[in-house]
């Protein structure tokens, strides 16, 4: 008999051990303190992933598979995963236990050290999701001082040949389109309309408080909007393909208050935990933009998220840890504010910001790496005490995406391994990429003095006292010379 476990970001009906049923494999799967408290996870966080979780356990029931199912209040879970794992290899008798490669650091070396632990046969499978291996985008750069991801993207692109004519050339003559998709909304074209499935998650929401978990943001456990299995997610992207990706690359830096989705997706919780996989994503973004009537730079933008940075990250992620969440180039120490928690604060694009991600457990990059980076970074945050809230806080954070992303492009606490610069702005960048300074307390345009927007001076402070380890940055050249011109 074989013990197989399955974790909670490992939801694929599509992977190889479910092409036929064997008498002779127990799947396992869990909901454990030790993954619901390593954080603090928002509420809709746990509630969807254990929802799917439930539904994918049901499925493979249907299909005739042997799955034991430890839910957060059973009096007989041990509310860690081997030891769990070790409750059925002994019920079972099980002579071999196997998992699939987990994504996170943490729980990979858990279950390394299972073998030791447990005493039988243990062996590690592909998750069979990703594009990459955990080590290829390491041996792509090699000895490179900087990982540029651009180099990795263009390397994708051609292995998978992915928006190539026949002779291997990008199409639309460009390899990359960003430069168009920098658009502010206006109102127009409308945001489309929200498509997903209502759910009712308040009994499962109920186990969750009776377990005595602890999260952060709105529960909403009565009307969850996130995708619980395969056939959702596939009508989710669906839908976006119809009505959100002519759109997208344009506007998928813009934010609004009034539009908290506008073109995007919403798809990486699916993603992340597997539902779906990102060659497909990819796939049927390409051929809707074959059919015509799509033009290039919102495709290519979309792709590019996927194909290029998500694999990157992850790539990033696995050359660096350990010890990858310890980076804190700056030395930045201040706490973070208690509003991270709330919301309530009167800088209006962090009050619109910060309360979008506590009400929806999503917000999109440039709302996390602009807004809410942007005032951690130049406010002096502990880049660790950053990582862990937005781990917390989205429904698609998971370590191994979101370490880099933060760490890395957003608090340049790995001194520039991942990022050319850091990514700060003052309030022209906010002013001018959504409404957030309408009816805010403080003058977008004012630099100083009483009503000036905090962001202002936050800047120059950021470059003046940072200036030993950035001025040599080239890309930062005309930000000192304006310093130099006002010292």
């Amino acid at each position: 008999m074989e013990v197989r476990l399955i974790l909670g970001d490992q939801l694929n009906e599509n992977h190889s051990w479910f092409s036929s049923v064997d008498a002779s494999v127990v799947y396992v799967m869990m909901e454990v303190r030790s993954e619901t408290d390593y954080v603090r996870h928002h509420a809709q966080k746990v509630i969807a992933i254990f929802a799917a979780m439930r539904r994918f356990a049901e499925a493979l029931r249907d299909k005739g598979h042997t799955v034991e199912y430890v839910k957060i209040t059973d009096p007989l879970n041990r509310h860690d995963l081997v030891g769990n794992v070790q409750r059925y290899i002994e019920r079972y008798c099980a002579t071999s236990f196997a998992y699939q490669e987990p994504d996170e650091y943490r729980v990979d070396q858990v279950l390394l050290s299972a073998s030791r632990v447990i005493g039988i046969d243990c062996r590690c499978v592909s998750s069979e999701h990703f594009l990459t291996e955990r080590h290829q985008a390491a041996e792509f750069f090699g000895s490179s001082k900087r990982w540029l991801m651009e180099r990795f993207y263009r390397m994708m692109r051609k292995r998978h040949r992915i928006l190539l004519t026949e002779d291997g050339e990008p199409l639309g003559g460009e390899w990359n389109f960003d430069v168009e998709n920098r658009g502010t909304w206006k109102g127009a074209p409308a945001e489309p309309a929200d498509q997903r499935p209502h759910h009712d998650h308040t009994a499962l929401w109920q186990e969750i408080v009776d377990a005595g978990v602890v999260t952060m943001g709105e529960p909403h456990a009565d009307d969850i909007r996130w995708p619980i299995d395969r056939r959702e997610a596939l009508q989710q992207l669906d839908d976006f393909l119809v009505t959100g990706l002519r759109h997208f690359g344009t506007y998928q830096d813009a934010m609004h208050h009034d539009a908290r989705r506008l073109f995007h997706s919403l798809l990486s919780f699916a993603l992340n935990v597997k539902m779906i996989t990102p060659l497909e994503v990819i796939r049927r973004v390409e051929e809707e933009y074959r059919r015509g009537g799509i033009e290039i730079n919102h495709v290519e933008g979309f792709i590019r998220q996927i194909l290029g940075w998500r694999e990157y990250v992850r790539g990033v992620y696995w050359a660096r840890m350990p010890g990858y969440d310890e980076q804190n180039f700056f030395g930045h120490a201040e706490p973070l504010p208690d509003w991270f928690w709330t919301g309530r604060t009167d800088m209006r694009c962090l009050s619109l910001a910060i309360g979008q991600s506590l009400d929806m457990a999503y917000a999109h990059h440039i709302q996390r790496l602009m807004i809410i980076g942007n005032y951690a970074l130049l406010a002096g945050l502990d880049p660790k005490e950053v990582h862990t809230w937005y781990l917390g806080v989205y429904i698609d954070a998971f370590e191994w995406v979101e370490l880099p992303n933060t760490l890395g492009m957003s608090q340049y606490a790995d001194g520039g391994f991942l990022a050319t610069k850091p990514y700060v702005s003052s309030a022209a960048y906010i002013s001018r990429m959504s409404d957030s300074c309408k009816g805010c307390a403080f003058d977008a345009k004012k630099k100083t003095g009483p009503g000036a927007c905090p962001f202002n001076a936050m800047y120059w402070d950021f470059f003046r006292r940072n200036q030993d380890v950035l001025r040599s940055n080239p890309r930062l050249g005309i930000v000192y010379r304006q310093l130099d011109r006002t010292a």
